[in-house]
């Protein structure tokens, strides 16, 4: 953190050798010297990388946040990719549609026809969310295939993702079935939402700015249809860390407000890793009353309490041990109610893959509704 503290002032001065600089000048240099330690720390923040890696990234592209984390994500991956052939682009804009049944290969081939053999149950439809940990590049591939593997296993309606990057849009693209995929960004890492054809109807779909964030947070909503019934569909990658608990809090309240301002005919779900306290809920005075938390709604099942358990995950190898309900699932059912309830939820993603690592350092959650026609 020194190095990167005294990186940061000798970037901000420029003077003649051994001339003081005057007051005011002083002033300005201590001032920008200021603001590029407090992106250094920003940055690692959000890569989970050491001040001195995000020092040397943020220099490299004039301190410039976006463009330091884009050559950030993107330099390890284009030289493993250059070494194992090369990999398509993700060619999508901001909130744009991606069809992942485009271009099928022979290994997913029969994950397709499995699927399509399976007979729709009206009655109920089926919902992931997953951080899946793009931020994190070791295994990157292996991991990826994992996260389809599970998308293929359980064959849900709707995936909520977080920390996608942008070399995940490819990996979605080979290794996923049919879905159609809308990502909440394309630069950095960001959030996405899958929705399985021809099943789950797209109707419109909106990117929700966070105003003060640091982290590149926002919401992501996606209005579908399901067997008929309308509903909104929203998730987001809350701001991270114990110090940035004001912001989340700030972001929760934009959630909660977006969830009550939609249509009573709509059935409203939000899911994502909101890295939230209990605390920081209390702090707005708990859940609205018409909104519910899925986990608690179903008795809080011990089985899928925690997402985030640096005991039984061992892929940040934390010497800390440590276990939070860091993703949660919200409900606000349409307004003459029993159309959707939520009927179970469980944790995937707990075994480790061959390369020895799980695919993410967080649990998944499999979240069923019954849909009553």
């Amino acid at each position: 953190e020194e190095a990167a503290a005294a990186a940061a002032d000798e970037g901000a001065r420029c003077p003649q050798a051994g001339e003081p600089l005057p007051e005011e000048e002083e002033e300005e240099v201590l001032h920008l010297a200021k603001q590029r330690r407090m992106l250094c720390s920003e940055f690692a923040a959000i890569t989970s990388s050491d001040a001195e890696v995000a020092c040397s990234f943020l220099a490299g592209n004039d301190w410039h946040m976006q463009r330091a984390l884009n050559a950030y994500f993107e330099r390890p991956l284009e030289k493993e990719e250059a070494a194992a052939g090369g990999m398509p682009p993700a060619c999508a804009g901001p909130g744009s549609c991606i069809d992942l049944t485009a271009d099928a290969t022979t290994s997913n081939a029969s994950v397709n026809s499995t699927d399509s053999r399976q007979q729709e149950d009206d009655s109920s439809f089926s919902l992931i969310s997953w951080n899946i940990d793009g931020l994190d590049l070791g295994n990157l591939k292996e991991r990826a295939r994992g996260i389809c593997s599970y998308l293929a296993l359980y064959s849900p309606d709707v995936v909520f993702l977080q920390e996608v990057i942008p070399p995940h849009l490819c990996l979605l693209q080979v290794g996923a079935g049919s879905y159609t995929i809308i990502p909440g960004n394309i630069d950095g890492y960001f959030t996405a939402i899958m929705l399985k054809k021809p099943r789950v109807k797209l109707l419109k779909h909106e990117i929700i700015p966070f105003p003060t964030t640091s982290m590149m947070r926002n919401l992501l909503v996606v209005y579908v249809s399901i067997s008929g019934n309308e509903i909104c569909l929203m998730t987001s990658h809350l701001e991270s860390t114990k110090n940035h608990s004001k912001e989340r809090v700030k972001q929760l309240q934009i959630v909660l407000n977006k969830m009550q301002m939609e249509s009573e005919s709509n059935t409203v779900i939000f899911g994502g890793d909101t890295n939230l306290r209990d605390s920081e809920v209390t702090k707005l005075g708990n859940l609205p009353n018409n909104i519910t938390d899925v986990w608690e709604f179903l008795g809080k099942p011990q089985h899928c309490r925690y997402t985030w358990d640096t005991h039984s995950n061992t892929n940040l190898g934390a010497q800390y041990k440590c276990k939070m309900r860091l993703d949660r699932i919200y409900f606000r059912p349409a307004a003459d109610g029993g159309h959707i309830i939520p009927r179970s939820m469980d944790l995937i993603g707990l075994e480790k893959l061959d390369c020895g690592r799980f695919p993410s350092d967080h649990w998944g959650l499999l979240c069923n509704f019954d849909l009553i026609l």
